[in-house]
């Protein structure tokens, strides 16, 4: 499976998987599905193992368990992470048509809002 992360998403992703108390064999689970105008809605976890269905990826060294419908939403997807005074996330940048039917776009970006993290900037 083909997943780029920028190195932004790299180091949030890392943080989470080491911070999150799950061990050292911890991954990041990645929950993405078709929905909204943007085309895809998503929720993360840091797990210890992967859960039944998921399936082990690497993306530069990270690990991340994803269930069988992310697969498939995420195949070529690039992952980005944004941090603002106002909040911040990942965002996903996919060549699957958006499911907008007023916006023609060839491509589709959704992102994952962290702000209730109750991370201190």
């Amino acid at each position: 499976m083909e997943l780029t992360l920028t190195p932004a998403a790299e180091k949030f992703v890392r943080r989470m998987v080491r911070f999150g108390g799950a061990g050292e064999n911890a991954g990041f689970r990645l929950t993405v599905s078709a929905g909204g105008c943007s085309g895809l809605a998503s929720e993360f976890t840091v797990e210890a193992a992967p859960l039944p269905g998921d399936a082990t990826v690497e993306a530069n060294g990270v690990k991340f368990f994803l269930p069988a419908e992310s697969r498939l939403l995420l195949q070529g997807a690039t992952i980005d992470f944004a941090e603002t005074p106002t909040g911040g996330g990942l965002s996903f940048v996919t060549a699957t048509p958006s499911t907008c039917g007023s916006c023609g776009s060839s491509s589709s970006s959704s992102s994952v809002d962290i702000s209730g993290l109750g991370h201190k900037h």
